[in-house]
């Protein structure tokens, strides 16, 4: 049993939410599973299927290599950030503008959040977050007294930003608007032609516009945006090094979660200032992901492909089979943002429930931000009615078709049996 320490600790850190994901998990635990009725986890995002044969096989040969062993450039090996240059071009287009000099690797993308917002905002300074949020990134402003100025988002647009309303919330402290597209929670896929509007909103006002696009390569419907390119924008001066940074995670798209490698891509002027911080985190990213991907890149694309047509085929599938009263709010990526149907009772209680009793373990909305969350950070941001406090969130790309098919089952023995309570 821990005893009572001697020391103090710190006031940012302890006074911020607890990570979510732990406590959906033991709620998880006490579920007793049978043969018949395993858990099923939705919590947290994770690759429902391995890494490609050869991806597999180039990292054990990369981790074997004692070159591989020491430390690397604190941006990445050159070779890697050249090849990701290169496949933006596959995603973006090939008018894509980016090069080497514009990439610093991370690991993970969290981390590539935790060093722009150090480099781009101090103690006291604001930063726009939408709401419902990813988590991990308001739970790293907290830490660094940065202040999250809450964006509200509804159901009634699908969970999109407003342009409008975010534009009245920039202040003299705002230093940046932060987007995630394909969002996580909600999995509302923003288009490129709203992106375009907030690029322009953030050139206008002198604020940086910070795009988690960690599920970018999940959209079946053409490039995400144009913002890379010269006619990005309908503004004649646009150079998307004076106000973009892009964020992305090698961990959904190559199904690598484990190996922790992310992605900065900027004006090598900002690049400067967040490889500091980075040597002062990670020294370096790990290499052995780094050497297996950065000859297979363009390999890996027909793979990438299938996969996000299987996961596209899946929400269909989602959509198609989800029990009457259980309403789509939005979904994409990874995401099925989902309103239960039982009035007068909490996203919360009803997900610790469906994960204890039911086996299903899934994230409320207030892990989110959305209404009163784990914190005090979060605690009414949004004025959310308690009867609204209903939407939660299904990480469908965990399962396949038929494990999805046992999902919606279970939500109708649920809604039968919390009634009766």
């Amino acid at each position: 049993m821990a005893c009572a320490l001697r020391y103090k600790l710190g006031k940012a850190v302890k006074s911020t939410p607890s990570p979510p994901i732990a406590l959906a998990k033991a709620w998880g635990a006490a579920y007793i599973p049978t043969v018949t009725r395993p858990l099923i986890d939705l919590s947290q995002g994770v690759p429902g299927i391995p890494p490609p044969p050869e991806v597999l096989e180039a990292v054990g040969k990369a981790a074997r290599d004692p070159a591989n062993c020491g430390y690397g450039p604190m941006n990445g090996e050159l070779s890697m950030r050249t090849a990701l240059a290169e496949e933006m071009k596959v995603t973006y287009g090939e008018n894509t503008d980016i090069t080497p000099d514009d990439v610093s690797l991370t690991a993970g993308c969290n981390m590539s959040f935790v060093a722009v917002a150090m480099a781009l905002a101090d103690a006291g300074d604001e930063v726009i977050l939408p709401v419902p949020w990813y988590f991990n990134h308001q739970m790293t402003l907290q830490m660094l007294g940065v202040h999250t100025i809450p964006l509200p988002c509804d159901a009634s647009n699908g969970f999109m930003p407003s342009v409008e309303l975010c534009a009245n919330l920039i202040t003299e402290k705002t230093r940046a608007i932060v987007l995630v597209s394909p969002n996580n929670p909600t999995g509302a896929i923003l288009s490129p032609a709203l992106i375009a509007s907030f690029s322009q909103l953030a050139s206008v006002r002198g604020v940086a516009l910070v795009i988690d696009e960690t599920y970018r390569d999940l959209i079946t419907t053409g490039a995400p945006h144009k913002l890379f390119g010269s006619d990005s924008s309908k503004a004649n001066d646009w150079e998307w090094r004076k106000t973009f940074i892009h964020l992305f995670s090698f961990s959904k798209s190559y199904c690598v979660p484990g190996h922790r490698l992310g992605a900065i891509i900027a004006s090598p002027l900002i690049l400067e200032q967040i490889n500091t911080v980075l040597d002062c985190m990670q020294i370096c990213p790990p290499r052995p992901i780094q050497a297996a991907l950065s000859s297979l890149l363009p390999t890996i694309r027909p793979f990438i492909r299938d996969t996000a047509a299987s996961l596209a085929k899946r929400h269909a599938l989602f959509r198609s089979i989800l029990p009457d009263g259980w309403t789509i709010g939005s979904q994409g990526g990874y995401y099925a943002f989902v309103r239960h149907p039982l009035e007068g009772v909490s996203a919360l209680d009803v997900s610790m429930r469906l994960a204890k009793e039911i086996g299903v373990v899934t994230l409320p909305a207030s892990f989110f931000g959305f209404g009163s969350a784990l914190g005090k950070a979060s605690d009414g941001l949004l004025g959310v009615e308690e009867s609204d406090d209903r939407w939660i969130r299904f990480s469908i790309a965990n399962v396949d078709e038929e494990c999805l098919k046992e999902v919606t089952e279970r939500l109708l023995q649920c809604e039968r049996s919390f009634r009766k309570c």
